[in-house]
């Protein structure tokens, strides 16, 4: 179904999180890997080296292309711990507001520090990310 680089595979969580240079960021994630399995219900995969997926999201690129995305994820990057899923099409808008101190790009959710954030808007910002983009197999 896909011939893109970044796939699922059966590289160990915990080694892609120990990974993480700083370890405020291993915490961050481990932090947040824990909301994320709490929410969905679901055990977390590692897509290509270094991003940590929940679920399956099927879509159709431009050209066409049958594609498949994981739900909702993260990944404990250098300069921030990155969150995915959450802000797709525009979604969350109303949440993020009340967040707390976070950037964005298409889809992501950038983050310094977790202890900074209101952990129950990320709870639900998880929650419809998951209800909305989730397809089981």
């Amino acid at each position: 179904m896909s011939d893109r680089k970044t796939k699922p595979n059966d590289a160990s969580v915990e080694e892609v999180i120990d990974a993480a240079a700083d370890e405020r960021r291993r915490d961050d994630a481990r932090e947040v890997l824990d909301l994320m399995r709490e929410v969905t219900g679901a055990e977390p995969v590692v897509w290509g080296s270094s991003m940590i997926g929940f679920g399956r999201q099927p879509y159709t690129t431009a050209d066409g292309k049958e594609r498949e995305w994981f739900a909702v994820g993260l990944a404990p990057r250098k300069a921030a711990l990155t969150l995915y899923g959450l802000t797709f099409y525009g979604s969350n808008e109303d949440l993020l507001e009340r967040l707390g101190p976070h950037t964005t790009g298409k889809g992501c959710v950038y983050v310094k520090r977790v202890a900074d954030l209101d952990r129950a808007v990320l709870t639900e910002m998880v929650d419809r990310a998951w209800r909305e983009n989730h397809h089981p197999a």
